[in-house]
């Protein structure tokens, strides 16, 4: 196994045109069990680590462009105004080891159905920047993913950073694991509230071959929240729409029975978990229209 170490993105982009089966490694929280566990024996590792930009995030009026190696513990400490359903995710990552390591360009690149990033980036609303030689391009996070770990970069493509829209409302995330922390999931479940367009997005983790939004759910949602006025007046959601939204959620899934849970198992956790972070959400929402209604 041979070990690239560029000095700058150039360099790195260089090496991946070259060896275009090189694996990327930066925190190497993935790429490093797979190899000790021997399911993956590379014939090139791509060192990203010493790439500073890489690190770097920018908040803009819209977006936040975050590097692919920023680590976990700086969305946590830095953005969670801004990313706040990325924030909740990332509290849920291994331990605080593997969240100073850790990075949503990592996540990304492994494409495992089961990252803790996936759902929130889903339902925020997020584009990967992917570079190579040739140039630049942006893919919807939602076309992102091809496969069980699989993703749409080409061979010769690196992810450079990540452009996530900025909160306009509540965000929440929610994951079943088997127990408290150092868990992989066994389902997880995102969603943010977006005032601006009145529109509920969502996503779903480890319960289907790749992350995925529900997006039954999120068109009855949308409908019935506008058709209701519950934007304007901030009313209750009521336990009807609550429900038909979970059973449309659990229904989105397409899960299979593994050690850390059953397909049925995985489903009904789905429709609990799209209920009750739908009922957090929108008790945030209706709690910051009043605020503002006080203030005026």
């Amino acid at each position: 196994m041979d070990f690239l170490r560029p000095a700058s993105w150039e360099e790195a982009l260089a090496a991946k045109a070259e060896h275009p089966t090189a694996v990327p490694i930066a925190g190497g929280t993935d790429v490093m069990v797979e190899i000790n566990f021997d399911h993956r024996r590379p014939e090139y590792l791509l060192d990203l680590n010493r790439i500073g930009e890489l690190r770097e995030w920018e908040v803009g009026e819209e977006t936040v462009q975050l590097g692919a190696s920023v680590p976990y513990t700086r969305i946590m400490d830095h953005l969670r105004a801004e990313l706040p359903g990325l924030a909740l995710a990332a509290h849920t990552v291994g331990s605080p080891q593997i969240r100073n390591r850790g990075s949503v360009g990592g996540n990304l690149g492994a494409a495992s159905p089961a990252g803790d990033s996936h759902p929130a980036l889903l339902s925020a609303g997020a584009e990967v920047e992917a570079e190579s030689v040739r140039g630049t391009r942006l893919i919807p996070v939602e076309e992102f993913y091809t496969g069980v770990k699989r993703n749409a970069l080409e061979p010769d493509e690196l992810i450079k950073r990540v452009h996530i829209k900025k909160a306009d409302g509540p965000q929440q995330f929610s994951k079943v694991g088997t127990r408290n922390a150092m868990v992989i999931a066994v389902c997880a479940f995102g969603i943010a509230l977006h005032p601006e367009t009145r529109t509920v997005k969502t996503g779903i983790g480890s319960a289907a071959p790749t992350p995925l939004r529900a997006r039954a759910a999120e068109d009855f949602l949308n409908a019935a929240l506008e058709e209701g006025g519950f934007w304007e007046s901030g009313k209750i959601i009521t336990p009807s729409v609550a429900k038909q939204f979970a059973e449309l959620a659990s229904g989105a899934c397409n899960p299979i029975d593994d050690v850390r849970g059953t397909a049925k198992y995985r489903r009904h956790a789905v429709g609990i978990m799209a209920r009750r972070t739908l009922g957090w959400t929108w008790e945030q929402y209706r709690g910051t229209a009043r605020t503002l209604e006080g203030a005026a």
